[in-house]
């Protein structure tokens, strides 16, 4: 399974980086299946250096902040407008229940836009896997200020060339503080990307919004990840400084998300 890191700027794009955006591709034996994790801020112009958008085989959204949500509505633009047309069909997207109301307010277009008619449209249910191509994944309840937030754990089963299956576990804490949700979601993950929005010292006191590095450092110290990827610092934050904070809890290896960068989970 390979990640690309699409954007990940926290809360809003930064001078190098989209918000929140993750690409992920993954073979079934048959051909390349691509899903996004979120599909925020500035993302979509991004994407387009990766992929072609019609290549979107699903997106699947942690939650309804505009850092992680409001390029869907470019994306319904170029579905909908395509002069050539959209031969894909409709996009999947899983989200929280609200997902499809809350695009149709960003776009606010008189009358209003009937997005079903280029989005499946998905309601997440904590405890159930969805399938799609070599993807599973199944969300678990974040800790964040809004009505859903959600933490999730994909799986790539992957044939190998000598006839072997290939499993591969992603996390993504989307944006939470610490829960068990969050730790349900890592649990032996092969990657845990985990944001770390917040500095101890100066944000450890703001409970139930985001993680520092070493609350991020202890996520994936008791959920046994096997390597960390920090993910989500605003651009005022020192990614030294998250990392150090980082490796107070966590002995694996850390690495700190950079927009552009490809990475085999």
């Amino acid at each position: 399974m390979k990640l690309t890191i699409v954007g990940c700027s926290g809360s809003f794009p930064g001078p190098s980086s989209p918000a929140s955006c993750y690409l992920l591709t993954a073979n079934d034996g048959d051909r390349d299946w691509r899903v996004l994790l979120d599909l925020g801020s500035g993302a979509l112009g991004t994407l387009q250096r990766y992929m072609d958008l019609e290549d979107i085989d699903g997106v699947l959204l942690s939650h309804l902040h505009p850092d992680h949500c409001m390029d869907l509505t470019g994306l319904q633009v170029a579905i909908h407008w395509d002069p050539k047309g959209w031969a894909a069909g409709r996009v999947p997207v899983w989200g929280p229940e609200a997902t499809a109301r809350r695009i149709s307010i960003a776009l606010d277009m008189e009358p209003a836009a009937n997005l079903h008619e280029d989005f499946e449209f998905h309601t997440w249910t904590v405890g159930e896997t969805v399938e799609l191509g070599p993807f599973r994944f199944s969300v678990h309840a974040a800790r964040h200020p809004i009505a859903e937030a959600y933490a999730m754990r994909i799986e790539a089963v992957e044939p190998r060339r000598d006839g072997t299956i290939e499993r591969r576990i992603l996390a993504y804490s989307g944006d939470t503080d610490s829960c068990p949700g969050l730790l349900d979601a890592a649990r032996d993950a092969d990657m845990f990307l985990c944001e770390a929005a917040y500095h101890e010292g100066r944000d450890d006191a703001i409970d139930g919004v985001h993680l520092t590095g070493l609350r991020a450092g202890q996520a994936a110290s008791d959920a046994g990840a096997k390597r960390l990827l920090l993910t989500h610092l605003p651009v005022w934050n020192d990614a030294n400084r998250t990392v150090a904070e980082a490796q107070q809890a966590y002995s694996g290896p850390i690495s700190v998300a950079v927009a552009g960068v490809h990475y085999i989970v």
